[in-house]
């Protein structure tokens, strides 16, 4: 199956990170290193296995009370 490599737009909506939140995280070496696509080109991608595994051990490390979903402010008055 050939690796699909997603361009900066796509990786922002999957992980729901900033581009400067995205390139931080890839100079701290806590994120995927993007692949440039072409000799001399600029424009970069990232592999989507590689991104889809960061994100896989973020859900894997987390505490389960940062993936439950929130009460609405409503339900926390009144509970």
């Amino acid at each position: 199956m050939p690796t699909k490599i997603l361009r900066l737009p796509s990786v922002k909506a999957i992980t729901g990170l900033s581009r400067s939140s995205i390139y931080k995280k890839v100079s701290d070496g806590t994120f995927p290193v993007p692949v440039r696509l072409g000799v001399g080109a600029r424009a970069v991608g990232w592999y989507e296995c590689q991104v889809n595994e960061w994100l896989e051990s973020l859900s894997a490390t987390a505490p389960a009370a940062v993936l439950e979903a929130p009460q609405s402010r409503q339900t926390q008055l009144f509970t």
